[in-house]
């Protein structure tokens, strides 16, 4: 469910888009007073319809008192007015207002701009918000794209160790660093200018993955472990860092030792021949990641099969020292 909350004092631009969208589901338009705008934003909107016309206050205040609301700071702002001043527009404009309308506005198109926007909501809903990598939806296409045009790529499954347990000791802000951390790192190493083909996405949480094409995949592992482990060091205290291990309680409230945290990779050199879809690549991703987890410290292993008979046949695992 998508809503749409207007702010117009005499409810013309809220009938027009109740006409608009009257056969699609999944909306809901609400008409706002501008003295229920704190009301309003409490409900998070989608998208912000204000009728400049309707607000006796100052314009920019009003919409700084949006923009300043935490929950809706990022929150789309379609403004229409009867203003047609260019300087006041752009200074709307240079106020995080997405969208200016000017008045007579045609109501088709004002359906459209919504529909649009909305449309933009849905692309960016598909990025992980932590890390603004692309999700699932992107990840899978990219790697059907490369499959249907025959492609021979290799892709990088990669996981932290131990990361349930430095959440534990640490707390979730920053574990949220290190993530964000773990993804600079690998978009370090991959997405450099001379690998102009590579992708790099987020599954969720700790799990990410790389999809490298025509380039050295066992060299890239290499340098994100390398600069993973040398920036290590500033997400624990000197005492765990030193010590190299986290004490943390367990349910039965026994003491456990868990080694810090550390990368492991699963690389799959993918070929034309090997696999059919993307779900056999899944599988053996998973296969040679959990591998990959088996071995302490950070750590990549490939799987270089090219039939799916043997499960261990041509695996290589290494050790970054």
């Amino acid at each position: 469910m998508k809503s749409i909350y207007v702010l117009d004092k005499d409810g013309k631009i809220k009938l027009s888009l109740d006409e608009k969208f009257k056969k699609e589901q999944g909306i809901k338009i609400k008409k706002l007073s501008q003295n229920q705008i704190e009301k309003g934003l409490k409900n998070i909107p989608d998208i912000l319809v204000i009728d400049e016309d309707s607000i006796e206050k100052n314009i920019l205040e009003y919409v700084k008192k949006v923009r300043n609301d935490e929950e809706n700071s990022i929150t789309p702002i379609i403004m229409v007015s009867s203003n047609h001043n260019k300087e006041h527009i752009i200074e709307i404009l240079k106020n995080d207002v997405e969208m200016y309308l000017e008045k007579p506005i045609d109501n088709d198109i004002l359906y459209y701009n919504v529909k649009n926007i909305m449309r933009l909501l849905d692309c960016n809903r598909m990025v992980n918000p932590l890390t603004g990598l692309p999700g699932n939806v992107q990840i899978q296409a990219e790697m059907k794209k490369r499959l249907s045009k025959g492609k021979e790529f290799a892709i990088l499954y990669v996981d932290l160790d131990n990361f349930k347990a430095y959440n534990d000791t640490y707390g979730f802000s920053n574990g949220d660093e290190v993530i964000k951390f773990t993804a600079k790192v690998i978009q370090d190493n991959i997405l450099k200018e001379e690998y102009d083909q590579n992708f790099v996405g987020h599954i969720g949480g700790d799990d990410f993955i790389a999809i490298t094409e025509g380039v050295d995949y066992e060299k890239i592992a290499q340098g994100i472990i390398t600069e993973f482990d040398a920036g290590l060091s500033k997400f624990f205290s000197k005492k765990d860092y030193e010590q190299g291990f986290l004490e943390v309680e367990n349910r039965k409230g026994i003491m456990e030792q868990y080694p810090l945290t550390s990368v492991s990779i699963g690389i799959v050199d993918v070929t034309k021949e090997r696999f059919k879809n993307i779900l056999e690549i899944g599988e053996a991703g998973a296969s040679v990641k959990h591998l990959a987890k088996t071995i302490y410290g950070s750590t990549y292993v490939i799987d270089r099969r090219k039939s799916r008979d043997k499960v261990f046949e041509n695996m290589e695992n290494k050790k970054i020292n």
